[in-house]
């Protein structure tokens, strides 16, 4: 009988590490001919305000604000504060808590820096130590807190523009004498992180001609703004914006700011931005940003990934003149036939339509085309899906998703 259960068991123990031995290879194939199968997609949001944006926010009965001047905050338009607005707008800890509970990998705080909570700005200014205390608090396993501020340049001289900082130990003050976006720009070049991962910045709900025209642009700059809003406020498209900016030399990748001044958008809004990280970690998180790899898209959980020439999106090649792409859209949603992928384009300077390839609408779609150029600076990829996407005034003639650039090195 003892001999009968060892036998038993050896081959139990046989079959188990056969199966091992059999299984292992087939997923590591199937693993292995997706494009940059080596990272996960990671979804959130780079763009949100809690209390310390204390000027607007669903904290107002609607029509209502206090007025920022600097380091002052006046009466404003009537300025009437909601009795119950500790439930719709509350500290960074509860926006992270409550992004956590609705699903979010990773979520960005970012109050204005003008807001009479941050004055004087320093690394030191309590509520922005606090900011960053409830951001590293918040983050475990399966959550990444980020801590930021907005830089709001609303009056010039030097441009206009909005810009979200995450992950710098200190802040500016936007409306503070002489902190015009030259000097922002100068300032983001050497500014400390806070603790571990880099400093990333992004253009925010930006207007087709902004920040004097995407004007000031240096290398250095160019290596900590990679990141721009193509969505913003869950809907609004700011596609001109992001074209033009690239065709001034800007290497930004789209990414989706909510903006949500509250609560009430956290589990309400269904854009995202999305990563390619290895980990679901605050350092891996910051280095897809810094590194362009992020797309955005009004479906929450559309999976893009794709490749040129090898190279992950968000890359720069060496001036190439022939593109292999390696395109895989896919989408969890199977049972939605709204979900299904209907559209791919490739899209480069200018906006220039380079290629179009409308497969039989489903729900993973590959797409393997070649490029030959030799004049152009970049190469970006948009997908569309039979329902638009899940935000409000879906549109399935329009684009649902926007890809980080390829740069050609030219």
């Amino acid at each position: 009988m003892r001999n009968n259960r060892l036998r038993h068991l050896a081959a139990t123990s046989l079959v188990s590490l056969f199966g091992t031995l059999i299984l292992a290879p087939i997923s590591l194939t199937g693993q292995a001919s997706l494009p940059l199968a080596e990272y996960h997609i990671y979804a959130g949001n780079t763009h949100s305000h809690s209390i310390y944006t204390m000027s607007h926010g669903e904290q107002w009965v609607k029509g209502t604000h206090l007025l920022v001047t600097g380091s002052e905050q006046g009466p404003g338009k009537g300025a009437v504060l909601k009795p119950d607005w500790q439930k719709v707008q509350g500290p960074p800890s509860e926006h992270f808590r409550r992004a956590k509970a609705a699903g979010y990998d990773f979520y960005a705080v970012t109050d204005h820096s003008q807001e009479a909570a941050f004055q004087p700005t320093s690394p030191t200014n309590p509520q922005w130590v606090a900011a960053k205390q409830q951001a590293a608090e918040a983050t475990d396993g399966t959550f990444v807190a980020l801590a930021g501020f907005e830089h709001s340049e609303n009056n010039g001289p030097g441009g206009k523009g909005h810009l979200n900082v995450i992950n710098s130990d200190g802040m500016l003050n936007a409306l503070a004498p002489g902190i015009d976006l030259p000097y922002l720009y100068k300032w983001l070049a050497t500014a400390k992180p806070n603790g571990e991962g880099p400093v990333v910045a992004t253009f925010n709900h930006p207007g087709p001609t902004q920040y004097n025209n995407w004007d000031y642009r240096t290398p250095e700059v160019t290596d900590v703004i990679t990141m721009l809003e193509v969505i913003n406020g869950n809907n609004k498209i700011h596609y001109a914006a992001f074209v033009n900016a690239l065709d001034k030399g800007w290497k930004v990748s789209p990414v989706c700011g909510l903006d949500n001044h509250g609560f009430t958008g956290i589990p309400k809004n269904t854009s995202r931005t999305f990563v390619l990280a290895k980990h679901k970690t605050k350092v891996d998180i910051l280095d897809a940003m810094k590194h362009r790899r992020t797309y955005t898209s009004l479906d929450k959980n559309i999976q893009c990934r794709y490749t040129v020439n090898g190279a992950a999106m968000g890359s720069t090649l060496d001036r190439p003149s022939a593109f292999k792409f390696d395109i895989a859209i896919g989408d969890p949603d199977t049972t939605s036939p709204k979900d299904k992928i209907t559209k791919i384009d490739i899209v480069k300077d200018h906006g220039a339509v380079v290629q179009e390839y409308t497969p039989t609408p489903g729900y993973s779609v590959r797409w393997t085309p070649t490029v030959e150029d030799s004049t152009s600076k970049y190469f970006f990829v948009r997908v569309w899906t039979a329902g638009g996407g899940d935000a409000p005034g879906a549109d399935p003639a329009k684009p649902v998703a926007w890809l980080a650039p390829v740069w050609t090195g030219r």
